[in-house]
């Protein structure tokens, strides 16, 4: 199940990949409230840590895309706020580690993981950003 902290860090990538390039975004200008902004202060820490944005300070400060968005994927994105993206808790399965869910259905959520995996990360930055209208600052 995706959060709302998934949502709102996809929607800051796409925010900071529709900026101009090299410029610092401040995140006061990507949120609407407060407490919308003080959810992205809480969302941009990983992102920073994953190496997918990088901080200016001063007043030109802000975010921004630490590389270009073809080379940042909807999976960078949730794998960073989240950590691994798996269906069931015990996936992806360690060598020797018992399965928590019945054997008989073990394939099954394997080759769910397999799918919801490639589909995010076959979406990149790039893609969402030319799909989704961000408001323009």
């Amino acid at each position: 199940k995706f959060s709302t902290k998934d949502r709102y860090a996809l929607l800051l990538m796409v925010e900071l990949a529709s900026a101009t390039p090299g410029e610092y975004l401040p995140l006061k200008a990507v949120s609407d409230n407060q407490a919308q902004r003080k959810n992205l202060e809480q969302i941009v820490a990983p992102l920073s840590k994953a190496g997918l944005v990088e901080s200016g300070r001063g007043s030109q400060g802000g975010y921004r895309l630490s590389r270009p968005a073809a080379q940042i994927t909807a999976g960078d994105i949730l794998r960073a706020v989240e950590g691994e993206i798996v269906p069931f808790p015990a996936l992806p399965l360690p060598q020797k580690a018992a399965p928590t869910a019945p054997v008989e259905t073990l394939g099954f959520w394997e080759g769910l993981n397999q799918v919801i995996n490639q589909y995010i990360d076959s979406a990149t930055l790039e893609k969402l950003s030319s799909e989704y209208l961000p408001i323009k600052h």
